[in-house]
């Protein structure tokens, strides 16, 4: 049985996106109660089958024990079926997107940041916070999770070089990337970023501390609702206001997850860094040889683009970092998953011989 018209009118304003494919997976739930994770704890979530409410359930068993693939539990933004008595998630609707990074330290296990959005706003503080190497870090990350990027430049109303820092971004924005320089605390400069934030839409935000989310949060909402914290004024570093990722809905009729300023971007392994530097890919044809390593073989087209001017080093290097990255992180994975195979065969091998199952 399908939810009745009210009660979807409830679920479009939680970010429910009409279309064909979700209707599916709405027939395929089968009358189970529909909810959208809105927040998330250590050993439970907070959901919502409306936009005034938030529930607090706890996750099915296999989701808490430690070896359970993090990718396989639900994060903010992800839809989910509940028990009749509403205390407990039975199952994950199939996603749309969802934006993940390499967890911080030195393993290379996957860390969930948002699920089901439509775009990813890059917010990037025009001060000391502008780094088109992590921006380009970012956009990696991005690409790979299915929603579209968009860099939103806060601090525009502090900074007298805005259009020479927008230039400095030209490779990101012929590749098709929306730039939009911003003033976070006034509300007809974001007013820019209404397109995006229109009923059934999903945004998240994604920066470092004291790039002005919250600030861009508040603003979007027309409410103080998240805390604000200055910056350092010798490194522009703020202190982390949002501690937790929240899903909000808006009042222009979308849906805006903000999540605590990342430190780290780490790639997962899952992304493909040559989907966000196709110029350099397009350089790279025209050396001389094949299996080129752009090094000091004669012929490289990538070399004498660098020494001409036409690509920038600093792109290339970080191209190459990021490249290497991917190749480690991606090899660790799959070490990962075969260490779990292993390990599930040997499980099932002790139930069977002390239990005699099958």
């Amino acid at each position: 049985m399908l939810p009745t018209p009210e009660a979807l009118d409830r679920l479009r304003a939680i970010g429910w996106p009409d279309d064909d494919a979700w209707r599916e997976a709405l027939a395929a739930a089968d009358g189970a109660t529909l909810a959208r994770v809105v927040g998330q704890h250590r050993s439970a979530y907070d959901v919502a089958t409306r936009a005034d409410e938030a529930l607090k359930v706890q996750p099915p068993m296999p989701w808490t024990r430690p070896r359970f693939p993090p990718e396989d539990r639900a994060a903010v933004g992800d839809w989910v079926t509940l028990d009749a008595a509403g205390k407990n998630i039975l199952a994950l609707l199939p996603r749309r997107s969802i934006l993940k990074r390499g967890a911080a330290g030195e393993h290379h296990k996957q860390q969930l940041i948002a699920a089901n959005v439509d775009h990813v706003l890059v917010v990037v503080g025009l001060d000391q916070d502008f780094n088109p190497r992590r921006i380009e870090r970012y956009l990696v990350l991005i690409r790979a999770s299915g929603a579209d990027p968009v860099l939103v430049l806060t601090k525009a109303d502090e900074c007298d070089i805005v259009q020479d820092c927008i230039d400095l971004l030209l490779e990101v924005e012929e590749s098709g990337v929306p730039i939009h320089a911003v003033n976070a605390k006034d509300k007809d400069s974001v007013a820019q970023l209404a397109p995006y934030l229109g009923p059934g839409r999903t945004v998240v935000l994604v920066g470092s501390s004291g790039a002005g989310k919250s600030t861009l949060t508040n603003t979007l909402l027309g409410r103080e609702k998240m805390k604000t914290n200055t910056v350092r004024v010798n490194d522009s570093r703020g202190r982390h206001t949002t501690t937790s990722r929240v899903l909000m809905p808006l009042p222009q009729g979308g849906c805006l997850i903000d999540t605590p300023g990342m430190r780290e971007v780490k790639l997962s392994g899952d992304e493909d860094v040559v989907d966000s530097f196709d110029d350099i890919e397009a350089i790279a044809v025209n050396c001389r040889f094949r299996d080129c390593a752009h090094g000091n073989e004669p012929g490289c087209a990538v070399q004498a683009a660098i020494e001409d001017g036409t690509l920038d080093e600093a792109r290339y290097l970080n191209f190459v970092k990021l490249r290497d990255e991917l190749e480690a992180a991606a090899t660790s994975q799959a070490e990962r998953k075969a260490e779990a195979r292993v390990m599930g065969k040997a499980l099932n091998k002790r139930l069977k011989d002390k239990y005699g199952r099958r």
